[in-house]
């Protein structure tokens, strides 16, 4: 499948998260529509991405190729779920935030317990949950189906007056910079919380 705006310049990252919204990612019989999303740069420009001081053996998925999951552990507890983008040899990424489960519903629900529907994919450690993705998807391509994860064309597009931009969540450097995007109004986007620094005694 051939998606040229994933391989769009790092520099242009934030356009490409926007694209991805209305997306969807399917995965282990579950199938959810991507409505909110957060754009992470490469070296040297982008302080919050992973990427930042470049290449690590956890991070040199996130220099290419794009299209391909790179996946990583928070907190002791959670995996994260990120769509590579950019030119090869540049280091870009879309962390996956949130997203309403379309097909699959059942099995969503068991994985995630007994919450309601919105809630199923309601922030990036549950949208993995909903989809039982881990580390074995990192490295692997989500688009030609030789991989767990299957990102697909959006059968609703989202128009660019319905999306919403605003603060990055979870970071410590450079929270400000509003490259999260949402769907407006949307009941699936995750609550947003801003950066609160850590008090030094």
């Amino acid at each position: 499948m051939d998606h040229p705006w994933l391989t769009a310049p790092a520099a242009d990252v934030a356009q490409t998260a926007r694209n991805l919204l209305g997306w969807e990612v399917t995965a282990n019989g579950v199938r959810i529509r991507l409505t909110e999303v957060e754009a992470y740069a490469g070296t040297g420009v982008d302080p919050a991405s992973h990427a930042h001081r470049g290449p690590t053996p956890r991070t040199k998925i996130m220099f290419g190729p794009a299209g391909h999951a790179y996946t990583y552990f928070v907190f002791g507890m959670h995996w994260c779920l990120n769509v590579v983008c950019g030119g090869e040899g540049e280091a870009a990424a879309v962390l996956l935030r949130a997203g309403e489960v379309v097909d699959g519903l059942d099995l969503a629900s068991r994985r995630r317990g007994e919450v309601p529907d919105r809630d199923l994919a309601r922030g990036p450690a549950r949208l993995v949950v909903a989809l039982d993705i881990d580390a074995t998807a990192n490295a692997t391509s989500m688009l030609d189906g030789t991989g767990p994860l299957l990102l697909t064309p959006p059968t609703r597009p989202v128009a660019p007056s319905a999306v919403s931009a605003g603060p990055r969540v979870g970071v410590a450097a450079a929270h400000d910079v509003p490259w999260r995007f949402w769907i407006t109004g949307d009941p699936t986007v995750s609550p947003y919380r801003r950066h609160a620094p850590r008090r030094r005694t």
